[in-house]
């Protein structure tokens, strides 16, 4: 009863006189704190005995697999003046599109017909090189004219000599004829002296014999003299083979060293027209990189230089673009503690910032509103924070991830491991032990296939 009278009644009626009081007063006070204890007990032990499954939380954010599907910054290849904007941000652009103008500010570039004259340049080294090549090859056939006319000069000289010796060999018969002729005529005049002395020649016999004999003397002289001169004649044309040898080599070496020399100078205005011909292409390919073009299909999310005169070098950012088509894939970074118990194809529950979720991390199950991955690579090498990487795919196979999902979207994962009891987990948290690693093996056992036992030989 409440007591909400200033008359109380409690010292003329007691409730313990009446049974039905005396229930209720003890069954309120006794039984209701015994029952409440007793089931709240119950009702703990048997969660704690309910699955609990194992988890490795951490947290990321959403990226592309492939590198060129990522965000990317578009720089100037060379040097510039920003002159004119072709694209707004937010907009959509194919690849290949214009997206700035850059004008020339290095002052190497500022003849607007640089390419026109390089060309020309370029026209008159060709023409050079040609040049020089004619010159190259009538000094070759200078040089095989004068190696011709060498060697003909010298058979000339050759033949001369031959024939001088011939003379010699003939004049050197006549000689001994001479000398013989000689003997003859002292002979004759001996005994013609001999017989004049007897008075059997007459004196003027003996006078024609002395003549005679001086005549031939005379004669074996003047040969003697003819066969000095052939030698002499002979040296001469010795001589004058060396000199037609040393003359016409000296003529052939100058003539090679033109046309070395005109062979340089090819070669060097080959080299000059080679660096022209580069100056050329670099040129040509200089004035294409005025227009900065994306380089694939995508949106332009954010200028990174603004207005117009701004300079920009070669390298720097000017605005980046978002590929339009990508595969989504989530980056995380987990301890090294827990890399061991990680491998490639482990499912991972996600959660993505801004979609809502219910997550409870031991029951995936009964969580709601979260998406299924599966890990496809993982870092071979740790991280400057100190973390391993790992990337994750969408799972094919549950509901695919949200289309209004983007690239740096936050994301929370559990990545699913043993399923364990509840008090087993709670112990294992307070004594910091790592969750259970298990891999699935198995169980049908091979057959061990037995040879059949050798027959003893007897």
């Amino acid at each position: 009863m409440l007591n909400i009278s200033e008359n109380s009644i409690s010292s003329k009626v007691q409730l313990n006189d009446f049974k039905s009081g005396g229930l209720l007063k003890k069954t309120r006070i006794r039984r209701l704190p015994l029952f409440l204890i007793g089931g709240l007990l119950l009702a703990i032990i048997i969660t704690m005995f309910l699955p609990w499954t194992q988890s490795i939380q951490a947290k990321g954010y959403v990226t592309t697999r492939s590198p060129q599907q990522r965000p990317q910054a578009i720089q100037s290849v060379i040097s510039g003046r920003l002159e004119k904007w072709y694209v707004q941000e937010g907009d959509f652009v194919e690849a290949g599109d214009t997206i700035i103008y850059i004008s020339e500010i290095k002052s190497d570039y500022f003849d607007p017909n640089l390419v026109e004259r390089t060309s020309d340049q370029v026209s008159a080294k060709t023409q050079s090189i040609q040049s020089y090549g004619d010159k190259v090859t009538a000094l070759n056939n200078q040089f095989k004219a004068l190696n011709a006319a060498m060697k003909l000069k010298i058979d000339q000289t050759n033949n001369k000599i031959e024939q001088t010796r011939t003379k010699m060999v003939m004049d050197s018969m006549d000689l001994v004829a001479y000398n013989t002729n000689l003997k003859v005529a002292q002979n004759q005049l001996n005994r013609t002296k001999t017989l004049y002395d007897k008075g059997l020649k007459s004196l003027t016999e003996l006078q024609a014999k002395e003549l005679k004999l001086q005549s031939t003397q005379a004669k074996t002289t003047i040969q003697e003299n003819k066969i000095i001169n052939r030698k002499n004649e002979l040296a001469n044309l010795f001589i004058e083979l060396m000199s037609v040898e040393r003359d016409y080599s000296n003529k052939l070496a100058k003539a090679q060293s033109d046309k070395q020399s005109a062979l340089s100078s090819k070669l060097d205005a080959m080299a000059n027209t080679s660096k022209l011909q580069s100056q050329l292409s670099n040129y040509s390919a200089r004035q294409q990189f005025y227009y900065i073009t994306a380089p694939q299909a995508g949106y332009v999310t954010k200028a990174l230089k603004k207005g117009l005169g701004q300079i920009v070098k070669e390298g720097t950012d000017i605005v980046s673009i978002m590929p339009a088509s990508y595969e989504l894939a989530v980056e995380i970074y987990v301890k090294p503690q827990d890399l061991p118990l990680l491998t490639i194809g482990n499912t991972a529950k996600l959660r993505f910032d801004g979609w809502p979720a219910i997550v409870i991390s031991g029951w995936p199950e009964a969580s709601t509103g979260i998406f299924t991955g599966n890990v496809i690579a993982i870092d071979q090498f740790i991280s400057d924070n100190g973390y391993y990487r790992l990337l994750i795919s969408p799972n094919t196979e549950d509901k695919k991830w949200p289309e209004q999902l983007r690239v740096g979207t936050g994301t929370n994962t559990f990545m699913l491991l043993k399923d364990v009891p509840i008090w087993y987990e709670i112990w294992r948290q307070l004594n910091g032990f790592p969750p259970d690693f298990y891999k699935k093996t198995d169980k049908k056992s091979k057959e061990v296939k037995r040879k059949a036992p050798l027959k003893s030989v007897k």
